[in-house]
């Protein structure tokens, strides 16, 4: 298992590369001259042979190139062109609340999506399995900022049961920190735990119909017993599978979420760096979300052996 641990490792090494590279290439693809954008049209060509040159569009791409590897491989994902901060510094500004929105809908999605798939396919064909499947059809048709504009209108506007925008840090305390998240991770969660309850529906069916299942209910264990310590167990493989590559779409769904909800998070970063054409930003953000997402990924395939002993690499 240390040898598949350890060769999974090597591989997100070639992946993160290319990633990099894609990246770099924003400044070279993007259309126009990238420097004349930011400028601006009163710009002198003074000003915008600085900004070229700040961008290092005026030296070859794979010296530039190069230049930019090494700094990433330091730790340095260079410098805000509007604010002249590292980025490192403007990601650890915004890091916690977009951290803090992602644990809480992805511990609100996996609370909620599991039970209701295994008990989805627990009742299959029933009312219940097409009101659980209807509730995920709707949660994963529904746009997030749809979701988050009603439930803003209704449980804050109307209701004023929470609030309607901002953020608290969890060291003013956790309700207060919780309070703001509510809304907001309910919103982002609704594609997520759409996902999450169909697979496990899906695969709990799959399971059920195995032989040991008819044993261990034929044996007289309980209902819970049979589903969440055989059936779930067995099931985890794909159940898993898809809430790590799911982080996609909370990764996508947080830009939206912040905008919606006012929140000061890395997705909001990613909105102001992009009608800024702040190219550095974006460049650094694109490559800390990419980093996340094949680490979740490296993650989830390292659970594979943990969760089912049968899986031999």
């Amino acid at each position: 298992m240390l040898g598949y641990i350890l060769r999974r490792i090597l591989a997100t090494v070639p992946v993160m590369a290319i990633v990099g590279l894609l990246v770099f290439s924003l400044l070279y693809i993007a259309p126009g001259d990238p420097a004349a954008v930011i400028a601006g049209d009163q710009a002198s060509p003074d000003d915008v042979a600085r900004i070229r040159a700040s961008l290092g569009l005026d030296r070859p791409f794979l010296v530039r190139f190069i230049e930019w590897s090494s700094q990433i491989l330091r730790g340095d994902l260079g410098t805000s062109i509007f604010t002249a901060l590292p980025v490192t510094q403007l990601i650890a500004q915004r890091i916690e609340p977009t951290l803090s929105l992602t644990l809480v809908t992805l511990f609100l999605s996996i609370v909620v999506a599991v039970p209701l798939g295994v008990i989805a396919a627990w009742k299959a064909g029933s009312w219940i399995d097409r009101s659980i499947m209807a509730f995920a059809v709707i949660g994963f048709s529904v746009p997030v900022f749809v979701v988050g504009y009603v439930l803003a209108y209704v449980f804050a506007l109307t209701l004023d049961w929470l609030p309607v925008q901002g953020y608290t840090p969890i060291a003013r305390g956790f309700w207060p920190w919780l309070e703001n998240l509510i809304l907001p991770s309910i919103a982002l969660g609704g594609i997520y735990i759409a996902l999450i309850a169909r697979i496990t529906r899906s695969a709990m069916l799959d399971v059920l119909s195995q032989d040991y299942i008819r044993t261990a209910r034929a044996k007289g264990l309980g209902t819970s017993t049979t589903l969440f310590v055989h059936a779930l167990k067995n099931a985890a493989v794909p159940i898993v599978t898809v809430i790590g590559l799911g982080v996609a779409l909370l990764i996508g769904g947080a830009v939206v979420t912040e905008s919606v909800f006012n929140i000061p998070g890395l997705g909001r970063l990613v909105v102001d760096a992009i009608l800024r054409r702040d190219y550095p930003v974006i460049q650094g953000l694109v490559l800390l979300f990419s980093f996340v997402y094949v680490l979740v990924n490296l993650l989830v395939d390292v659970s594979y052996t943990f969760l089912d002993p049968r899986i031999k690499y």
